[in-house]
C-alpha cells in the first residue's frame, strides 16, 4: 500500500525507478551522473527549469577536479570559462598576510577553479546523457514522500503537467539546507550556529585592475572579493541578523563602506544601484545525527550544511556524491540497501563533515567575531595567520585543508558495460 498526504486522484501518473535523487545541485548532479554511469536506473528531479541561479558556490577545488579527471571529463570541464586561484592573500587590520599557496601541494590540479554553478550542471547533465539509465527532469519539485508502511518508497512530485508519483527503492535527498524531504521524512537538524550572514554582490572590473587581495578584514567589517575576469564578486559579511540595520542605513552608506576596504571597485561599484542588486546568504551551520530512514538517505546540504568561510560547500557536496556510489551502487543494482548499509554513508563522511564544520567554527570564533565586534583599537593579526605569512612552508598546510579536505574521495563505482 502506498501511502502519502496528498489525495490520490490528483495523481496523472506514476513511475517506477530504481533511485530517485531529489535535487540537481552538485551533490544530486554528481550522484546521477555516477549512479547513471554504472546502470543503476535513476532519476534527478530539479524543480526550476534550469539551473541559472547566481550567487551558488562557485568555487571548484582540486578534489574536485580530481574527481573529474577520474571520470575522464576534465578536459572538457576545464575548457569552460573559468578563473584559477593559487595564492590567497588578505589585509588584517591593514596588515597583508599569506593565508594559503596551494602551489606548494603535490596535486595534479593546484589552484582552485571559480565557475559559475549553472555551468558545472550544465556540463554534468550533458555529459549525462550517453547513459540510458539516467533522467534528469526539470521543473519538478518534490513535495511529499511516498510511505509503504515504515518504509520511504518514493516521491509525489509537482511537474508542468501536473502530480506525478515517482516510486524507487531509494529516495537520496540533496535538496540543500532547506530540505524538504528531511522535513517530510521527521529527521532532526543540530544547529550549530553562526554569528554572521553574508551580502553578495557584483561590480564591473576592467582589465587594468589587477589586484589579487582575497580577504579584508577591518574593525567591525570583513569582505572578501573574487575576480571573476570582467566583474568582480564581493562578499561582505554583517553580523548575524543585521541586514534590516544595514538597509536602514541606506545602499549608499553600504556601498561607501565597501569602497573604503576596498578602493579597487570605486569604479565598477556602480552596479549595485539598489537593494535588489545585494543578495542575502543567511549563513548556517547544522548537521543531521542521522542521515537515514528505511529506503531514504540524506547526502550534501540536506545533511550537513556548511558556512561560506573556505567555499568548501561544493566540494563536501561532491565528495558526499562519490563515496555514495562507491558505497551503495553495486547493492544498489540488486535493490535498496537496508538502512544499516545506506548509514554507511554516514560513517564514512560524518568525521570530514565534522572536521570541516569544526575549522569554520574556530575562524568564527577566533577572527571573524571578534572583527564584526568592531572596536576602536586596531585589529592584530593572530598568531597563526602571523606564523603562516611569516613561514611560507606552513603555507601549505591550509592550501591542503582547503583544497583537498578532509579525507578525500576518489571514484571506485564501476562504469557498466555498454549495451
Amino acid at each position: 500500500m502506498v501511502e502519502t498526504d496528498t489525495p490520490r486522484h490528483t495523481v496523472r501518473h506514476s513511475v517506477r525507478v530504481r533511485c530517485c535523487i531529489v535535487g540537481g545541485g552538485p551533490a544530486g548532479m554528481m550522484l546521477g551522473y555516477l549512479l547513471g554511469r554504472a546502470g543503476i536506473d535513476v532519476v534527478v528531479l530539479e524543480k526550476h527549469a534550469d539551473f541559472f541561479r547566481d550567487f551558488r558556490g562557485d568555487t571548484v577545488h582540486p578534489s574536485t577536479l580530481q574527481v573529474m579527471d577520474e571520470l575522464g571529463l576534465i578536459d572538457g570541464f576545464l575548457k569552460l570559462p573559468h578563473q584559477r586561484l593559487q595564492k590567497m592573500d588578505g589585509l588584517f587590520g591593514g596588515t597583508p598576510v599569506r593565508i594559503a599557496d596551494l602551489a606548494r601541494l603535490d596535486t595534479k590540479y593546484p589552484f582552485i577553479a571559480f565557475m559559475p554553478q549553472w555551468d558545472f550542471l550544465n556540463f554534468l547533465r550533458e555529459e549525462g546523457q550517453r547513459f540510458a539509465s539516467l533522467k534528469v527532469m526539470m521543473s519538478t519539485e518534490a513535495v511529499d514522500l511516498i510511505h509503504r508502511g515504515e518504509t520511504i518508497a518514493g516521491v509525489r512530485a509537482e511537474t508542468p503537467d501536473g502530480i506525478v508519483d515517482i516510486e524507487a527503492d531509494l529516495t537520496i535527498a540533496c535538496d540543500g539546507r532547506h530540505s524538504i524531504v528531511r522535513e517530510r521524512a521527521g529527521l532532526e537538524v543540530e544547529e550549530i550556529g553562526a554569528p554572521m550572514d553574508v551580502l553578495w554582490f557584483r561590480a564591473g572590473r576592467t582589465p587594468d585592475e589587477t589586484e589579487n587581495l582575497f580577504a579584508r578584514i577591518e574593525p567591525g567589517k570583513m569582505m572578501v572579493t573574487f575576480d571573476r575576469g570582467d566583474y568582480w564578486q564581493c562578499a561582505y559579511v554583517i553580523a548575524k541578523g543585521q541586514y534590516d540595520a544595514v538597509k536602514a542605513r541606506g545602499l549608499q552608506a553600504l556601498l561607501d563602506d565597501v569602497v573604503r576596504m576596498a578602493p579597487v571597485l570605486r569604479q565598477g561599484i556602480a552596479d549595485v544601484k539598489s537593494f535588489d542588486d545585494v543578495k542575502l546568504l543567511t549563513v548556517a551551520i547544522n548537521r543531521l545525527s542521522r542521515w537515514t530512514r528505511p529506503g531514504l538517505l540524506c547526502i550534501g546540504d540536506a545533511a550537513h550544511a556548511m558556512s561560506p568561510i573556505g567555499g568548501v560547500g561544493v566540494n563536501l557536496a561532491v565528495q558526499d556524491a562519490v563515496a555514495t556510489a562507491n558505497l551503495l551502487a553495486d547493492r544498489l543494482a540488486r535493490g535498496c540497501p537496508s538502512e544499516d548499509e545506506l548509514d554507511a554513508v554516514r560513517r564514512r563522511r560524518e568525521f570530514p563533515v565534522k572536521m570541516t564544520q569544526g575549522m569554520q567554527v574556530i575562524v568564527q570564533n577566533h577572527i571573524i567575531s571578534g572583527a564584526l565586534q568592531g572596536s576602536n583599537r586596531p585589529l592584530k593579526v593572530p598568531l597563526l595567520l602571523r606564523l603562516i605569512s611569516a613561514l611560507p612552508w606552513l603555507q601549505g598546510i591550509p592550501a591542503r585543508f582547503l583544497a583537498l579536505g578532509v579525507r578525500p574521495e576518489h571514484v571506485h563505482s564501476k562504469t557498466a558495460p555498454a549495451s
